[in-house]
């Protein structure tokens, strides 16, 4: 892991019709590395939430070519960005976590992300919005997280009345879910930050990538996007949940 610091800025041109997204990055002993971008319209691949929360990315999942996506999350002055990439194989490749605040603000200081900070029960208010623009639609969750040794086990409860659980082990910095035909990896990150992705895609399988956000110790941010078993990028979910207790 490599921390490299950045700088985006995003400038509004043309009377507000074109976009440039200028890009600088400092590497560890190498020169400035700088990215112009320049759009007037989004892709397919891409959505917002009312908040400035967003995903791009992949809208197909083939075993033949390079998949991926970035999800973004934002609180106050900050940004907490994932960007998640398979290189044309089934298990994830490569990942990059962005951290970001706007200039002349003062970041916050989050622990990496631990077990322990997440276990207890949280209560959610999530938000999925369509890439054909259908109605977004609301959901209430509550998430119980308990442990017993190594053993993480997770029951999510939807007002719909569903109830879903799931069990884990702890393996160094990842809860691994070996669990249902689609295994998933829960990866702990710094800042507060967690990614959740399948540990290898199974063809015909549905699957999601996840981005996670504990912002404080009874306040997490998760954003979902969720594929179906042919591949197809289907939805984006934004959840917000507190603690109880």
């Amino acid at each position: 892991m490599e921390d490299v610091p950045t700088e985006v800025a995003l400038l509004a041109q043309d009377g507000g019709s074109l976009m440039r997204q200028e890009i600088r990055k400092w590497p560890t002993g190498q020169p400035i590395q700088e990215t112009v971008l320049e759009y007037r319209s989004l892709g397919r691949g891409v959505l917002f939430c009312e908040d400035g929360a967003f995903s791009q990315g992949s809208i197909q999942w083939s075993p033949v070519s390079e998949f991926g996506a970035e999800l973004g999350l934002i609180y106050g002055q900050e940004r907490l960005r994932l960007a998640l990439v398979f290189p044309r194989q089934a298990s994830l490749g490569r990942l990059t976590l962005i951290r970001e605040h706007l200039k002349g603000e003062r970041p916050s200081l989050r622990s990496p992300l631990s077990v322990d900070s997440l276990l207890g029960t949280w209560v959610g208010r999530g938000t999925t919005v369509y890439p054909d623009y259908q109605p977004e639609t609301a959901l209430a969750s509550r998430l119980m997280i308990t442990d017993s040794g190594d053993t993480v086990t997770q029951t999510l409860s939807l007002d719909s009345g569903a109830t879903l659980q799931s069990q884990g082990q702890r393996v160094g910095s990842t809860i691994q879910f070996s669990q249902g035909r689609q295994p998933v990896t829960v990866l702990l990150l710094p800042s507060g930050a967690s990614a959740t992705f399948p540990t290898a895609i199974v063809p015909g399988q549905p699957f999601f990538l996840e981005v996670g956000w504990l912002i404080t110790p009874t306040l997490r941010q998760r954003l979902i996007r969720t594929y179906d078993e042919r591949g197809t990028w289907v939805s984006l979910t934004q959840v917000m949940e507190e603690k109880l207790g």
